[in-house]
């Protein structure tokens, strides 16, 4: 017991040291290794303790200086210990073969000098140092690894156990990549292959789905990592719906489009995905329309930094443009973007330009100047609430904003003018909503004009929420979930639709392609969502417990809030019921009444100079009149009282 404690002191002391002190502590137990290995080779040869006559001392002096050079420039201190392999014992032989050649032919010289030194010496000396230098290596590798094994083992005891759902090669990977970074110890896989039940793969056993219960209890597994990249979404949501029922933190791996390389590391685990949630396929695009507007054109998209300007910009990119013109407000996001998209994409040919879709003055230069061909504009303020308090700006922006760019759109002869437009546009119940329809029947009134020598195109596209964007619910439910809660929802009855934001761009892409002028496109957002069913699954699935009567001992509980200004229960895609089919299953044309340009001008040109005005409770009314449907949900809420103004107005002939 002592002996081992006094050896397990020494290998401590012998690991603490430098790389470099390491080596030359080998080296002098070389030293001495060559030096005994010669004199056992004489005494074994005599059959006697061979006490050498002092004319022979020499030999022994000059055995490691022949030696241990020979060692060093073979690369034998270069070696790790504890990794030491079959290369590392070939190369031993090498250095011990040329020692004794060397030793060999420096006896042969010195002649009488050297004494009596039969030659079956060199083969027995070579032998034993063979043995002195591969053994001990071979000796301090075992235990040393058997130390670093016993060291891991105690610190894999302390790691957290995790399950990996999914016993494929992406599962493997995720094992081997968990097992080397030590953040985390995986205990077993799951998977529905009835094939590979009771399989060992990488010393872990395979389980069927029906032993989760069992190994969450054994292992004290608080999360599932889900391995499957190549999954359906409505696979994953199905796992996902599984998993619910258990207080486990899921996470995933992504689609192997995203794995660099198809290879798996820690790095590429993330919280679900929302979009699995949903469980909705993403159906696959039409060529002919993606390329339509883009390929070959000189393309702008206005609000370029936002969520979804972004994103187009980024799939535009894709498509080969001639050029890409960014236009944005926010000087930070268009830095962000351009950024973004000329490092991903070094070939692109994209102008950042700052700038305000109320000037309309710069627009028109920007149209005329670059020959843009096609137009997507996503410039808008969209936060329901900010919007409500902030009236003239937001009809500023979005009103006139989307007009003044259509008017230079006209007059600059673009091809393509493509308006993102939102489901809050219907029937709307705040001002967002309401300034979001009369750009939609703006840019229908200047379509049907015959006031313009009008080529361009107006399509307006409209869809629901989309995941991810600024101002989305789940970005702030994940951040309040960080932080222990509580997670707010506005009401219990409120629903929604959602799309992902790439999904959304793609749709747009394809549907501006299908205008002819004055349309409006609707998006097919599948089924809609209830948003307390969307925070208490994202409570299940980060490991927490929903804290209510039922549960009062509880992770984290769901509060109320009450709807805020201007806010609806629920969200439509149509004013009407004409829906008309467009070939794209996604896709759909809604035949909506509009207002005549020789009558909206009229109306644009009171409504400017209320808003001008800042006449929050004038602009209700001229919106509450002309935007079918609009019931607002609360109270002025403007912060800013009316001001006298004097300002010049669009010319709208």
């Amino acid at each position: 017991m002592v002996q081992d404690t006094n050896l397990h002191s020494i290998s401590k002391w012998f690991l603490s040291q430098s790389r470099s002190s390491k080596r030359v502590i080998t080296l002098i137990v070389d030293v001495f290794a060559v030096v005994v290995s010669l004199w056992i080779a004489f005494s074994l040869r005599y059959s006697e303790l061979y006490m050498p006559p002092q004319q022979q001392l020499w030999v022994f002096v000059l055995s490691p200086l022949l030696a241990i050079p020979v060692f060093i420039r073979l690369g034998l201190y270069r070696a790790i210990v504890r990794y030491i392999g079959v290369d590392a014992l070939f190369t031993i032989f090498k250095a011990v073969a040329l020692y004794t050649l060397l030793l060999g032919t420096a006896v042969l010289l010195a002649g009488s000098f050297a004494g009596v030194v039969p030659r079956t010496v060199y083969g027995i000396n070579a032998l034993i140092l063979l043995l002195f230098t591969g053994g001990s290596r071979l000796i301090a590798r075992w235990w040393f690894s058997d130390l670093f094994d016993r060291k891991e083992f105690a610190s894999q005891q302390a790691l957290p156990n995790v399950l990996i759902f999914g016993a494929s090669s992406s599962g493997i990977q995720l094992a081997e990549a968990l097992n080397r970074s030590r953040q985390q110890k995986p205990v077993a896989f799951i998977d529905d292959a009835k094939q590979l039940h009771n399989q060992i793969i990488n010393n872990l056993v395979v389980y069927p789905t029906e032993k989760l219960a069992y190994l969450i209890e054994k292992y004290g597994v608080r999360e599932v990592l889900i391995a499957i990249p190549n999954a359906s979404r409505q696979r994953r949501n199905e796992i996902i719906r599984l998993l619910e029922e258990y207080p486990v933190h899921v996470r995933t791996l992504p689609d192997l489009s995203d794995l660099a390389e198809g290879k798996v590391t820690v790095s590429d685990i993330r919280e679900v995905d929302i979009a699995d949630l949903l469980g909705r396929e993403p159906v696959d695009p039409i060529p002919k329309l993606l390329h339509a507007n883009i390929t070959d054109k000189v393309v702008m998209v206005t609000g370029a930094g936002g969520s979804i300007g972004s994103e187009l910009c980024r799939q535009i990119v894709r498509l080969s443009p001639k050029q890409l013109i960014l236009f944005e407000l926010n000087e930070f996001n268009l830095y962000a973007i351009d950024k973004e998209l000329k490092n991903d994409n070094p070939e692109v040919k994209a102008v950042a330009l700052l700038g305000s879709v109320q000037d309309k003055q710069r627009l028109q230069v920007i149209f005329e100047q670059f020959d843009v061909e096609t137009i997507y504009h996503a410039a808008a303020y969209k936060h329901v609430p900010l919007v409500e308090q902030n009236i003239a700006e937001g009809i500023r922006n979005n009103v006139f904003g989307t007009l003044s760019c259509a008017l230079a759109a006209i007059e600059a002869k673009v091809n393509t003018f493509v308006l993102i437009s939102t489901d809050k546009a219907v029937r709307p119940t705040n001002t967002m909503g309401a300034s979001k329809r009369l750009a939609e029947l703006t840019l229908q009134a200047l379509s049907e004009s015959k006031n313009f020598d009008n080529i361009t195109r107006f399509t307006m596209v409209r869809f629901g929420n989309v995941l991810g964007s600024s101002g989305s619910v789940v970005p702030l439910f994940r951040e309040q979930i960080a932080n222990g809660g509580p997670v707010r929802v506005t009401d219990e009855r409120v629903i929604r639709y959602f799309m992902t934001i790439p999904e959304a761009a793609e749709l747009v892409i394809q549907a501006g392609a299908m205008g002819e002028g004055g349309e409006v496109f609707v998006l097919d957002m599948g089924e809609p969502v209830k948003i307390v069913d969307l925070a208490k699954r994202m409570i299940h699935l980060s490991g927490y417990i929903e804290k209510d009567k039922e549960h009062p001992d509880g992770d984290i509980e769901i509060v109320y809030t009450g709807l805020r200004p201007g806010e609806k229960l629920y969200e439509e895609l149509l004013i009407g019921d004409n829906v008309i089919d467009t070939g794209h299953s996604m896709i759909m044309r809604a035949s909506e009444k509009f207002i005549p340009w020789s009558e909206l001008k009229e109306i644009l040109s009171q409504l400017q100079q209320v808003n001008e005005a800042n006449k929050t409770e004038q602009i209700r009314t001229i919106l509450l009149e002309y935007v079918d449907g609009f019931k607002p949900q609360c109270d002025n809420q403007d912060w800013l009282k009316p001001i006298s103004v004097t300002q010049n107005s669009f010319n709208l002939d």
